[in-house]
């Protein structure tokens, strides 16, 4: 049994902990705990849990619930306000870190009743009450940015800027791991809404590029564009977007513009360009530039178009 004085004292050191524990959020990474300090930490918080007389479990409970809520207000939603494009997602990706950094130590702390009575009240452990709360309180709500800011770069990085892979790749994981902690699918859904802006743009590059040049500049332009979406796949989406991205290019690039592009070079004998169209709807029904695929772009491409038997479009 505990007195009084000694409880409080208890819940004085874990407090001084909870504000060490702050200090990582707050970008201070060099925070250490040492072994004489964890096992400290710890013993409070099972002697308090184990004097139940006096409700401490649900007091320690709500304490750790109130110290990721108090990190988040106080330092992760500020660390967001005034950034704007890759310094936006740059600093999710370092709040979600610290984030994640502090929690770890204070699950520890907290080990009694993450073991003993948290299961049997949330149904749930500590990690999971923790990474909740950033989404409930951070990413939910600031998620149709980042999805903005990522969507935004990728359109600069096409159009010939330089960007920030690096980031877009993290900020990636991140939203993977949000749908890992609550079951929503948030790079699927950022997936979905790249795939229809790179379809819009690919469809109005398709029309620009057969206006305004020959065949043969249309199919060196389809042969960089696949190579180009093919590298920016690797540099920094998940592996199972680059199959679904390449279709797409290929989809407005080539499968939709092979009429056009055959009425563009037809030829004085309309049987030959016929034979062309028919040709070219045969190679492309049977030919993918997928993964295991033994067709390189190049091959792809040269096969579709260049090494056409009817007639070279030089």
């Amino acid at each position: 049994m505990l007195e009084p004085e000694e409880e409080q004292g208890m819940k004085m050191v874990l407090e001084e902990g909870i504000m060490k524990t702050k200090m990582i959020v707050e970008g201070n990474q060099e925070v250490k705990f040492t072994t004489e300090e964890y096992q400290r930490l710890h013993q409070c918080v099972f002697d308090l849990h184990s004097a139940s007389y006096r409700n401490n479990s649900h007091w320690l409970l709500e304490r750790f619930v109130k110290s990721l809520e108090e990190s988040i207000n106080s330092a992760v939603l500020p660390s967001f306000v005034d950034k704007h494009d890759a310094l936006l997602l740059r600093e999710l990706i370092l709040m979600w870190s610290n984030y994640k950094l502090m929690t770890k130590w204070l699950c520890k702390f907290f080990e009694s009743i993450d073991r003993h009575f948290v299961p049997k009240i949330c149904y749930c452990s500590l990690n999971d009450i923790s990474n909740n709360s950033f989404h409930d309180l951070v990413f939910k709500d600031f998620y149709v940015k980042f999805q903005d800011v990522a969507l935004s770069l990728i359109n600069q990085e096409r159009m010939g800027l330089h960007i920030d892979c690096s980031s877009l790749k993290n900020v990636f994981i991140v939203f993977m791991e949000m749908h890992k902690h609550t079951g929503i699918t948030y790079y699927e859904g950022f997936e979905s809404v790249m795939l229809e802006q790179t379809t819009s743009y690919y469809c109005q590059m398709a029309q620009q590029w057969l206006s305004h040049g020959s065949p043969a500049d249309y199919v060196q332009k389809v042969y960089w564009c696949l190579e180009q979406e093919a590298e920016r796949a690797g540099r920094y989406f998940p592996s199972g977007t680059q199959p679904k991205l390449l279709k797409v290019v290929k989809q407005q690039l080539v499968y939709d513009i092979l009429d056009k592009l055959v009425e563009k070079q037809r030829p004085e004998n309309c049987s030959f360009a016929t034979d062309f169209y028919q040709e070219m709807l045969s190679k492309c029904a049977n030919m993918t530039l997928q993964e295991g695929s033994y067709w390189t772009t190049e091959e792809w491409l040269s096969a579709l178009l260049t090494s056409s038997s009817v007639f070279p479009l030089s």
